[in-house]
């Protein structure tokens, strides 16, 4: 397979959006537990995670952190980074181990683990994918070390798209496991979230609207000057 293939291109388009999907969700699902790790005894239904607040205060830095290296190792595998795939497979993998660890634990202490399994089960998808790039026909043209930043800027708008849509919008998704007594504590830092999903839309749009782009997907080359 080459790798300026439609076929190489539509997966790491992919395999980016993936990540960078798997790393914002982690980090707004280690945000989320904060009330959970901080405030157990507030709520009846986390009264008995009181016992193991240690633990989910773990699970809420180590959360945030792979969020934060998650888009990071997006950012470089946008840029084709030569330590890219390796840096995502090992956030991918750490937070497999992490999520089911977290889901056991909250399990057995209150009898159910939403809205961590959604997390969890978004990372093993994103990982599953990227097990499969490395099937050696499929990944001679996939390497992201072979692929650039201007090649893969569709992919980096679109992530940051989907990002900006998340960011908007988690309070709405996530309102049915964080809803106490008729509050919904998904709807936190308001305008900080705002603000943060408005501005990846934003600059999302400016990258896809960049002319070098259009003229690649319209195959027109730019005017020339007039010299007259």
């Amino acid at each position: 397979m080459s790798t300026n293939s439609f076929f190489a291109k539509a997966l790491r388009f992919i395999g980016i959006v993936l990540m960078a999907l798997t790393g914002g969700f982690t980090l707004l699902g280690g945000i989320g537990t904060t009330c959970a790790a901080l405030f157990p005894t507030n709520w009846d239904s986390m009264a008995p995670l009181a016992s193991m607040q240690w633990l989910y205060i773990l699970f809420v830095l180590s959360g945030i952190a792979l969020g934060v290296f998650g888009i990071r190792a997006t950012v470089m595998l946008i840029k084709g980074a030569d330590k890219s795939y390796r840096d995502a497979l090992t956030v991918l993998i750490a937070g497999v181990v992490i999520g089911f660890v977290h889901i056991l634990v909250s399990r057995a202490l209150r009898g159910k683990s939403m809205p961590v399994d959604a997390v969890v089960y978004t990372t093993v998808l994103t990982l599953v994918i990227f097990l499969l790039f490395r099937i050696p026909a499929i990944w001679q043209g996939v390497d992201f070390a072979k692929g650039n930043a201007k090649s893969n800027q569709p992919a980096g708008g679109a992530a940051a798209i989907l990002l900006g849509i998340l960011t908007l919008t988690i309070q709405l998704s996530m309102a049915s496991t964080h809803t106490w007594d008729g509050v919904n504590y998904a709807d936190a830092f308001n305008a900080s979230m705002t603000l943060t999903g408005l501005s990846l839309l934003f600059s999302s749009a400016a990258l896809l609207i960049r002319w070098e782009n259009l003229a690649a997907v319209l195959h027109k080359p730019a005017a020339a000057p007039d010299r007259r």
